[in-house]
């Protein structure tokens, strides 16, 4: 248990009625495969029974489960965080706690590392999600290619595996708001990706809204990529030159024709899609500024209340360590 080969993450924000089912299909999934392994949950802040769920699991099963408890809701990437510093193994699978995708695809994961990848993506088949988001999903895949150039066919599936190696240095990184399998990505020397499968939402309700996976997105774009600035900045260029232009011509026509009312509202027309421009620049100014204000505090990533663990194997006597804050 000290250095088990595998390692499974798991971020739960008020998964209470979905979590008995988690635990069903799990622990026999990870059992079949014969290799030693731990459980990592971490307890993202939930408000209703799921941490004394997690309690109880690491009760029935303390040799194999450990409990990160937050005092807080801190998002689901700090949540993994979280996990990554606290888990043990030499493969860390990540799995979201909601059985959209089957545990039972840890096996075939770990079967591509031991062909020699470090890094294993994956992509949902039959995607059990609307059309809408399949679309958004396919729209922000391909803008995300064009301007990081990281491979990513799916990037909103969790289930993915990595390596001791990269979980390590995606610890070393002291990044405030990153996207997690963009930057172990980055890090990886022999990636790939398989197929999965995709379930419907057994219980409870998707975490993430439509303002969260906008977010998500400007942070994958923001923290990989100088591009967006770049391309501002050419737009600025461009639009700059074609205004100049523009004057110089209502000055000709003015000396020619005379002045007229009528491109009055023309001149509205381009000076609010000038000022849409800018405004448009400043918030992408903002946002990276924000990152670099984010990171200059220095403030804890997150805060843990409490760690559930055993002390050893042979005795499996559970264990609290209380954690005043968490710096990473």
């Amino acid at each position: 248990m000290s250095t088990p080969e595998v390692s499974v993450v798991i971020p739960v924000y008020n998964e209470e009625e979905g979590l008995p089912a988690l635990f069903a299909r799990l622990y026999p999934a990870l059992d079949a495969l014969g290799r030693t392994y731990e459980v990592v949950f971490i307890n993202d802040g939930s408000v209703d029974r799921s941490a004394a769920l997690l309690r109880e699991q690491f009760q029935r099963r303390p040799d194999v489960t450990r409990v990160v408890l937050f005092n807080g809701n801190f998002g689901q990437h700090l949540a993994i965080m979280a996990g990554f510093e606290h888990c043990r193994g030499q493969r860390v699978v990540t799995l979201d706690a909601d059985l959209q995708n089957p545990p039972e695809e840890i096996g075939r994961m770990l079967a591509e590392m031991d062909r020699g990848f470090d890094y294993v993506g994956t992509i949902r088949r039959m995607r059990q999600d609307s059309v809408f988001r399949r679309w958004a999903s396919r729209a922000m895949n391909k803008l995300r290619e064009r301007i990081t150039r990281i491979q990513m066919t799916d990037q909103g599936c969790m289930l993915r595996a990595y390596s001791r190696d990269i979980v390590d240095a995606i610890n070393a990184c002291r990044e405030v708001s990153t996207f997690i399998p963009a930057l172990a990505y980055t890090f990886a020397v022999k990636p790939t990706e398989i197929e999965v499968g995709h379930e419907e939402r057994a219980a409870g309700e998707s975490k993430y809204s439509l303002y969260k996976l906008i977010r998500l997105n400007f942070d994958l774009v923001t923290a990989f990529s100088l591009v967006p600035l770049q391309m501002f900045s050419l737009a600025g260029i461009f639009i700059s030159l074609f205004s100049v232009v523009f004057v110089v011509f209502l000055a000709i026509r003015r000396l020619i024709v005379g002045p007229e009312a009528e491109g009055l509202f023309t001149l509205f027309g381009i000076a609010f899609f000038l000022i849409g421009i800018a405004l448009f620049g400043i918030g992408l100014l903002g946002e990276y500024i924000g990152r670099i204000y984010e990171q200059v505090r220095h403030r804890p990533r997150f805060l843990v209340q409490a760690v559930l663990e055993a002390d050893n194997v042979a005795t499996a006597t559970p264990r609290v360590a209380r954690l005043g804050r968490e710096e990473a």
